[in-house]
């Protein structure tokens, strides 16, 4: 009888550990609840992105590193201050999240090289969001080149209308 008892105590336990295992694995990760779906509904259209967030961040980006000459000398133009280099990585994060704007919903106009410009176009921005974080002068000026030479490609293949 005692044989029996002990087998019943592990078959229970055994049972009660593999309950355990289940629950536990209907649980995301780190057990926290699953994040709800947001459902997006675009407003903007691509031209409006383009006017309202991407061309005036990505001014304020290409514009904040430069060398000027003039027959007077020669300035070299770089964020100095603390509001400088916020306005620069306030930029490169909407010029981030315009990329990210491109790719939803209809404003996708192909799966193909368009999806492949806009996410170049948020690599290359985060490039300069981080640059502008670690106050990067030169770090800056290569993205904000990246960023261009982005948006050239981009517009040479989907023509500006």
């Amino acid at each position: 009888m005692k044989v029996t008892h002990w087998l019943f105590l592990v078959s229970a336990a055994l049972f009660v550990v593999g309950i355990a295992f289940l629950v536990a694995s209907t649980r995301p990760a780190g057990g926290r609840p699953a994040a709800e779906t947001v459902v997006t509904t675009p407003v903007a259209s691509v031209l409006q992105i383009m006017r309202g967030i991407t061309a005036p961040a990505a001014r304020t980006v290409f514009g904040s590193v430069a060398t000027i000459v003039t027959p007077s000398g020669t300035e070299e133009r770089a964020p100095r201050t603390a509001e400088e280099w916020n306005a620069v990585g306030d930029s490169a994060a909407a010029l981030v999240e315009s990329g990210n704007l491109l790719m939803l919903g209809d404003r996708a106009i192909d799966k193909g090289d368009w999806m492949t410009m806009s996410r170049a176009l948020i690599d290359a921005s985060r490039i300069a969001l981080e640059a502008a974080q670690a106050k990067n002068v030169e770090a800056l000026f290569g993205a904000g080149e990246t960023i261009n030479a982005t948006c050239d490609n981009c517009h040479q293949r989907y023509q500006r209308q």
